[in-house]
């Protein structure tokens, strides 16, 4: 049996609750609960219905993310050529990994262990989604897989967090720019 629809304005509140606790992971690891309801305009009482705790709440901000990202690389295939898609998906995974290690650092080991492994498989397949589609373009390497890529993409969680901002996309330039079909011809 499924859980019975949610009232308009309870999925509304739901929605800005977890808006609010992306936009204050964005700022800074150290999220406070009644910082994130006054930002989403609700009371305590609706966030703790919403979100027993701090866990789930942080938990649901990275499920979304990683279902927007997922989502994102068809919509971006459908409006643009695979490799500026891709550049368009890379910048997205960008945002991701910084929201990401906000929430990694807030949440206990198990509990994000957990969560990482259960979005491993569709980052890995949308991602997949692109190369394959830039490799049938002749734009990207035929010689690169998503798993080798997203091997290339964790390293940048090595980033301290004052120099996220200033290298994060630089290098991401320079994984985009390594992915293209180089031209052979002289």
């Amino acid at each position: 049996m499924s859980a019975p629809a949610r009232r308009p304005d309870a999925a509304q509140n739901r929605t800005r609750i977890v808006e609010a606790a992306r936009a204050a992971l964005a700022e800074s690891h150290h999220v406070h609960l009644n910082e994130i309801a006054k930002r989403a305009g609700v009371g305590q009482g609706t966030l703790y219905r919403n979100f027993p705790n701090r866990e789930a709440l942080l938990a649901e901000v990275y499920r979304r993310d990683v279902e927007e990202l997922v989502t994102a690389a068809s919509a971006l295939l459908a409006e643009h050529e695979p490799v500026e898609a891709l550049r368009h998906w890379l910048d997205r995974v960008i945002d991701y990994a910084g929201i990401k290690r906000g929430v990694l650092a807030a949440l206990e080991p198990a509990a994000w262990q957990d969560l990482v492994a259960h979005s491993h498989n569709p980052i890995e397949g949308a991602l997949g989604h692109l190369l394959d589609a830039g490799k049938a373009a002749g734009s990207l390497r035929a010689d690169v897989d998503a798993h080798g890529v997203l091997l290339l993409i964790a390293y940048l969680g090595r980033l301290d967090r004052d120099e996220w901002e200033s290298t994060a996309r630089p290098l991401m330039s320079v994984i985009l720019d390594g992915l293209r079909r180089q031209n052979t011809d002289r």
